[in-house]
Formats: structure tokens, C-alpha cells, sequence
């Protein structure tokens, strides 16, 4: 196993954490009577863990007890002033501290370097198939005022549970996959998800291919679901519940077939191409992102390929290619509908600063056929390029409707598209893009560059076939 995996995932998350330490510090006069106090330690406390798991409970029926130490590091005693369970007398965990249960303790006194045992047990409820797949707590230490937390986390059903673990084979699809912190491809490695599998990230969980590979292979009736483990009616269509669905870091040749990721902070983000890869980092077909509170798709110094992906309500942008990259899309819907109008649903930059550092990176191929770039704002493509010596920028966008102030009529680059004109979707507030035979996308696309199958399946025309990712019969 390549244990850079561990540290690449520590360093992505970076900038999706605030950690905020707070440490007050009282000044008193001291007396004659308050001098043994001097004696105490001013230092933090230690766990022999951060986080206590239990796998599967099974409802209505206690778990086994689990463990961790409470360490004082120092060579005075500590005084602990509070250590209470975070949900209180309603929380579904049980916690004994060294022999005595109860949710909060005061004033609790440990020797120099010496520690104490903490012991914990949970009970869930009776089953309820839309109850979270995760229960949380945490147990909370206030000591010289610094607050301190071992979390507590408890799968809630049956199903294939991984926490900050290195995959790879093949994923079974007869249960849900459960990801806590992140599930990982590592190097050289391949990892194969199956048809019908559903996959529920964690609150700041991902998946992330580092240098191996991923094949998922859903099918039109069978598809692959990736979203959050909330599964109450309430987050149904809350955005931002996990990291990203999949972040591709120098991977290998990945694909995905009829895939549904949806409610991250960002479907999929890929990050440098293989340089000992020829073909594309992801092809990804038949696929639907969306209601994510970033982007559907990052691009960043990686190349996709992709066919009928339906890319809609995304905060920022439905695709964002950023640096040195390479996409060939046909028969997609990008779609600006989520923003707040003033974002772009395709946005194309191929310059940035990194560690003060700027770079202009070539497109080594640009092309999109036979889609829809549409949405609320009156540009929906958005160019921020710059082309200095050495540096080229290869495009062609044919048959397809574009909403842009910019027509880029004359261009060279884009022959044969359709400008600012509504494709009468059925119901954009219920996200229902398909529409009516009188659309300007019925029978306009190319068929040069069309594929031969629609997102449902169905066979397109060979001589007229639709723009986007539906076909009409």
C-alpha cells in the first residue's frame, strides 16, 4: 500500500476545514491559600483514541462495550473541570468513566502521568429505513479551557461500512457501501464498483482514486447511486452533505457508466492526467450530477471524455476546466439552473497561481457536440483564456444550443450551433429537461458527432439525432 494515500487525502481536505482553538487565559491574585493550585498541570489532555466505531447495530438490541484512555502526558496531576456526553440524557450512547456511568462529570482529577479508562455502549431505536445510516455523538472535555472531543459514530444498518480505508477487487452490490472519512483506490490499484450499488458518504467523506483506477459499471436499469448517508425526507435535496463523490489524483484510465452523484460539495474533481497515460483520465457515460453546492465536474490538469451526462443545479458550475486540459463532450446537457445567475454553466480557464507560482497551460483538446449549455444567466460559456508563446488552445464546439451574449458567429471553432434560443425544458423547478417535438433540440444535432444511444438507452436517429442527452421517439 502506498501510505501517501493517507497524507493526499489529509492535505485536499485542508481547505474544507476551519479549526479554531480558543484558550483563555485568567489572571488572578494569588494567596497563601490558592498556592497548591501552582502544582497542577496546565496542559491538554491526550486520547488513546479520536473517534470510537461500532459496525452494525442491530436495532432495539445494545452493542458490545468499547474503550479508550484518557491520558494526562504531564508530570503533574490535571484537574479535568467538566466531561459531559454532547447529547446529554437523549443521546444514544451510554458512557461510563472508570466505573461510573452518568452524561456529565465535574472536576475530575487525574494523576501525573497517569490515565483513566472511558467505556462506551450504544442502543438504536427501532429500525426506520429512512434513519441516518450514521448516529454521532461525542463525548466533550473541558480542561484549563480547552475543549476537547472523542467522537462517537455508530452504523445504523446492515450494510458494507469503510473508514479511511484502501480498496480494491470489486465492490458487492447486495448492500449499501458506506464511506466514513474516505474509501481509497490506492496506486497501481483497481477497484470495480457493480451495477445497483449505492454508495452514502459521511459528512466530509469521499472517494479517492490516488494513481489507481476505477471502473464503475452501472446500466440504464441498474444504475450506481453515490450520495449523502442522510436519509430523511428533510436532506433529500440538501447540497454540500459530503466532500466529493469521486477525486481522481493522477489516476489511471477510469471509467463510469450510468452513474447518479449528487448532493456533495462537488461530483467529480480530477486532478493531473497520468503522464504514462495516453488515453483519457475518466470517460464517463449515461451519468447524472447534480445539486451539488460547487461544481458537477472540476477538471484540473486532467483529461475526460464523456457522452450524455445530464449536469444540472450546481452552485457554481456544471463543468469547470481549469489549466491544462483536455474534454471531448457529445450529446450533454450543462445546465447554469441552481446558480445565481451569474454563474456560467461551462467555464474554461487555462491559467492560475499556485505557491505564487503562475502557469498557462495549453487545451490540448476542447470539443463539445451536440449539447446543451443553457441555464438562467445570459452566459452560460465563459472563455478566460490567454495564449502566450508555446502555448495553444485547441477547440471545436459544433450542433450545439448555446445561451451566451457572445454568439461567436464567424468563428471557425463553432460551426452549425444555435444561439440563445429556449429549449422549452418540461418543468426546469422539478428538473425535468426533457422536451416537447416542437424544441429547437428535436432532430437538429449532428449526426457526425452524435452518440449512438440516448441516457435512457434508447437508440438515437442516424441521420437527425437529437441535441443533448434525451432522445425523442
Amino acid at each position: 500500500m502506498d501510505s501517501d494515500v493517507f497524507e493526499q487525502v489529509k492535505g485536499l481536505k485542508t481547505y474544507f476545514y476551519v479549526t479554531v482553538a480558543v484558550v483563555s487565559v485568567a489572571l488572578s491574585f494569588l494567596t497563601v491559600s490558592c498556592k497548591k493550585d501552582l502544582l497542577l498541570s496546565n496542559d491538554a489532555l491526550s486520547f488513546s483514541r479520536d473517534t470510537v466505531l461500532f459496525d452494525t447495530i442491530f436495532t432495539t438490541v445494545g452493542s458490545t462495550t468499547k474503550s479508550f484512555k484518557i491520558y494526562n502526558t504531564s508530570n503533574r496531576p490535571v484537574v479535568i473541570s467538566t466531561i459531559y456526553l454532547g447529547g446529554g440524557t437523549n443521546s444514544k450512547f451510554r458512557f461510563n468513566l472508570d466505573g461510573l456511568s452518568g452524561v456529565m462529570f465535574s472536576d475530575v482529577r487525574i494523576p501525573a502521568n497517569d490515565s483513566l479508562f472511558a467505556f462506551v455502549e450504544v442502543t438504536l431505536g427501532e429500525n426506520n429505513a429512512s434513519d441516518p445510516l450514521i448516529h454521532e455523538d461525542s463525548i466533550v472535555f473541558i480542561t484549563n479551557d480547552i475543549e476537547q472531543r472523542v467522537i462517537l459514530a455508530a452504523w445504523g444498518q446492515d450494510a458494507y461500512f469503510h473508514y479511511n480505508d484502501v480498496n480494491a477487487g470489486v465492490w458487492p452490490n447486495d448492500k449499501p457501501h458506506v464511506v466514513y472519512g474516505f474509501a481509497a483506490v490506492d496506486s497501481a490499484q483497481s477497484l470495480t464498483i457493480q451495477a445497483g450499488t449505492n454508495i452514502y458518504l459521511h459528512n466530509n467523506s469521499l472517494l479517492y482514486v490516488y494513481k489507481g483506477e476505477l471502473h464503475v459499471e452501472g446500466t440504464a436499469e441498474n444504475k450506481v447511486t453515490i450520495q449523502g448517508d442522510r436519509l430523511e425526507p428533510f436532506y433529500q435535496n440538501v447540497k454540500g452533505q459530503y466532500l466529493f463523490g469521486i477525486y481522481f489524483w493522477y489516476a489511471r484510465p477510469s471509467t463510469i457508466e450510468h452513474a447518479i452523484i449528487k448532493n456533495g460539495a462537488a461530483g467529480i474533481y480530477i486532478v493531473n492526467a497520468d503522464p504514462n497515460n495516453t488515453d483519457y483520465t475518466l470517460t464517463i457515460n449515461n451519468s447524472e450530477i447534480y445539486n451539488h453546492s460547487f461544481y458537477g465536474i472540476w477538471n484540473v490538469d486532467g483529461r475526460i471524455r464523456g457522452d450524455n451526462l445530464l449536469l444540472h443545479n450546481n452552485s457554481l458550475y456544471a463543468y469547470y476546466s481549469l489549466g491544462g486540459t483536455g474534454y471531448h463532450f457529445r450529446n450533454c446537457h450543462f445546465l447554469g439552473y441552481g446558480t445565481d445567475g451569474n454563474q456560467p454553466a461551462v467555464a474554461i480557464r487555462n491559467h492560475y497561481v499556485n505557491n505564487g507560482v503562475p502557469f498557462v497551460l495549453s487545451i490540448s483538446e476542447g470539443n463539445i457536440y451536440n449539447s446543451v449549455i443553457y441555464g438562467s444567466g445570459n452566459n452560460q460559456l465563459v472563455y478566460d483564456t490567454i495564449n502566450p508563446g508555446g502555448v495553444s488552445i485547441n477547440y471545436d464546439y459544433q450542433y450545439n444550443l448555446i445561451r451566451s451574449e457572445n454568439t461567436q458567429i464567424g468563428n471557425a471553432n463553432f460551426q452549425n450551433n444555435y444561439w440563445n434560443i429556449d429549449p422549452n425544458f418540461n418543468d426546469v423547478t422539478e428538473k425535468d429537461f426533457k422536451y416537447p417535438s416542437n424544441s429547437i433540440l428535436n432532430n437538429n444535432g449532428g449526426a457526425a458527432f452524435s452518440s449512438l444511444f440516448d441516457i435512457e438507452g434508447q437508440p438515437r436517429n442516424p441521420t437527425t439525432p437529437d441535441i443533448g442527452v434525451y432522445e425523442l421517439h
